[in-house]
């Protein structure tokens, strides 16, 4: 059976957190030691970017894979969860990458073990949301479905709007193939018209040609017989 994706791209995720951590590790021992950790830094950036593409691309995965029902809600809630902590472990070395040399040790404790050690103060509780601050885990879940719920809303909105605007375009599709199927008769009617035309054209040209001989012929007629009337006529 091929493994998931989703899974895949978690542990992923989680080694880069901890690949980073160690890295954060090492410049700070760099610059305890006096040397110059330009290099460490650079790396740490970039590790730091990629573990937000990845947690970035797991949110996206799990979004379009909850509201597609290709895994049940139980399940959308506990991946829910692995970001939720994913993105803890981010902002917690982010803050040990800016704060230089600042308690490494307690941020590889919270990586290793999904949480900071007893006794020792979680700084991002400072900066926990007026929306999830003092909500215990099953309110905090209640809120993540809720959440998802809206956005299944608004996904199946978007999809009405979107199977609505297909039926006006094959609306105006079929209202085109007609216009176009009325200009093609105007068209037809338009040629026998100018066929009919021409060919009356050239019935009044040939009429009146056969006027203009008809009317010379009796003309030559009329002198023919005035001059034989002329020669016969007794002179005396």
């Amino acid at each position: 059976m091929a493994p998931d994706p989703w899974l895949s791209l978690h542990g992923a995720a989680c080694q880069v957190a901890q690949e980073v951590a160690e890295k954060i590790q090492e410049r700070n021992r760099c610059q305890r030691a006096g040397e110059n950790p330009a290099k460490l830094n650079v790396i740490i950036r970039s590790s730091l970017q990629n573990l937000k593409e990845k947690i970035d691309q797991l949110k996206d995965l799990l979004l379009r894979a909850v509201s597609t029902h290709q895994i049940t809600q139980m399940e959308g809630d506990r991946r829910q969860n692995l970001v939720d902590d994913l993105l803890t472990r981010q902002k917690q070395l982010q803050a040990s990458y800016k704060n230089e040399g600042t308690e490494p040790d307690v941020i590889r404790s919270s990586l290793m073990t999904g949480g900071i050690k007893r006794g020792v103060t979680n700084p991002w509780l400072l900066e926990e949301s007026e929306e999830t601050r003092g909500l215990g885990f099953d309110d905090l879940r209640q809120q993540q479905r809720r959440i998802i719920e809206e956005q299944d809303a608004g996904l199946d909105a978007l999809s009405s709007i979107i199977s609505r605007q297909k039926q006006m375009g094959q609306e105006i599709g079929n209202e085109l193939d007609e216009q176009n199927e009325i200009i093609d008769d105007l068209t037809n009617l338009v040629e026998n018209t100018d066929d009919k035309l021409r060919n009356q054209t050239r019935h009044v040209k040939m009429v009146d040609k056969k006027s203009t001989s008809c009317g010379m012929l009796v003309v030559i007629v009329l002198l023919l017989i005035a001059i034989a009337v002329v020669a016969v006529w007794p002179t005396h």
